[in-house]
């Protein structure tokens, strides 16, 4: 095994974010966000449930310091040599009257760090106030300041080689999407059909295998599909019920939303309408994406058509997508809504997501969407229209 891109491509990501860096000041950067310290390096591995972090300095790093048994994996994900993988021992691990942080704070301190500017990710999942505190208290003469989501901006504009991975999750997306058709029925129950696709996902394709994709997939099925982000359950899929898929692809982490729509029978007639404004709402978006547009006139363009239809939805439809850990694979940068005047890069990668949560029943439909200079192309190639099973 091997990282999942060449070295020439972490070290230009490496450039961009010591350059967000300096500009805001940072002279050392901690990032707890998995999904970042695969961004940066490849390192991948289910290690996150103990504290690991990612040490960035201006001129040092980025060094990898996490627990002693999943060191081994920076050796076939990453090109960090051994003087970049720092583990804690075992010792430290879930330890009432310990933390690894302590550890972490030590090892900083010791490369001469204790005074710096140093920010840190606050607003991430895994790096937890604890761990913050630890830090804090063994790099007492340091300057310490919250860096946002500066990786996660960097992160933003895709590179080529992002975009070649991006659609090969696409694909598995497809794939994974098809495999749900084929299985729902009356009858069937949701747990069933949902190892099946969770099946999909993993197997991927010939040429390429598939991981799990970082948001779970959900099912919406009968009144459940009413809400957003409903779990299968064990139940039947029943006649005349409206069924929303919302699944995607993963490969190497990067993922690829998909979402679907499926009615179990005769489509009555408000499932009709809803699905056609969705349809045309679709169609403006995609006509109105292209570089520099800015996020709430893509919105504006989706708004003018279920104005058309009398509908409403008070959601966001979509935001970026990329590199992603459970539980999230947006990139919580941009999203589409009235509020956000934030102009779409070239190459950034967006899901489009419209979900329509009514009284009692609900539908979706959703893209990937490569954004480029002119225009914006869907990276998934799927039947958009409502499956009639």
């Amino acid at each position: 095994m091997a990282a999942a891109f060449s070295v020439e491509e972490y070290s230009d990501r490496l450039l961009r974010v010591r350059t967000a860096m300096q500009e805001r000041g940072f002279e050392v950067l901690v990032i707890g966000d998995p999904a970042n310290i695969n961004w940066l390096t490849g390192y991948d591995a289910w290690s996150f449930y103990t504290p690991q972090i990612m040490v960035v300095g201006l001129d040092t790093g980025p060094t990898w310091l996490g627990r002693e048994m999943d060191a081994g994996a920076a050796a076939f994900t990453t090109y960090l040599t051994e003087e970049q993988v720092i583990p804690f021992p075992e010792n430290y691990v879930q330890q009432p009257d310990s933390h690894p942080a302590r550890f972490m704070a030590q090892w900083m301190s010791d490369q001469g760090y204790d005074g710096c500017k140093i920010a840190y990710e606050s607003d991430v999942y895994y790096l937890t106030p604890a761990a913050i505190d630890h830090l804090k208290t063994g790099l007492a003469r340091s300057e310490w300041c919250d860096s946002g989501l500066l990786v996660n901006w960097v992160r933003l504009v895709k590179s080529p080689a992002e975009i070649a991975m991006l659609k090969q999750a696409a694909v598995i997306a497809a794939h994974t999407m098809q495999t749900a058709y084929n299985g729902v029925k009356p009858g069937v129950r949701q747990n069933d059909l949902m190892a099946e696709v969770l099946a999909a996902q993993v197997r991927g394709t010939t040429e390429y295998g598939g991981d799990m994709t970082a948001l779970h997939p959900l099912v919406l099925a009968g009144e459940a599909a009413a809400t957003a982000h409903p779990m299968w359950t064990d139940s039947v899929f029943e006649p005349d019920q409206t069924v929303a898929f919302e699944l995607g692809g993963c490969r190497k982490r990067y993922n690829a939303g998909l979402a679907r729509t499926v009615h179990l029978g005769k489509p009555p007639q408000k499932l009709i309408t809803t699905a056609q404004a969705v349809n045309e709402g679709m169609q403006a978006v995609l006509v109105s994406m292209r570089s520099g547009v800015l996020c709430c006139d893509v919105h504006a363009a989706w708004q003018a058509v279920l104005d058309n239809y009398g509908l409403e939805k008070n959601s966001r439809i979509g935001y970026s997508i990329g590199v992603g850990y459970s539980p999230d694979w947006g990139e919580h940068t941009i999203s589409f809504r009235p509020d956000d005047h934030n102009a779409l890069p070239e190459n950034a990668v967006v899901h489009i997501i419209l979900g329509m949560w009514m009284d009692g029943w609900g539908m979706e439909l959703s893209e990937t969407i490569h954004v480029r200079e002119h225009d914006a192309v869907c990276l998934t190639e799927f039947p958009r229209d409502v499956l009639v099973v």
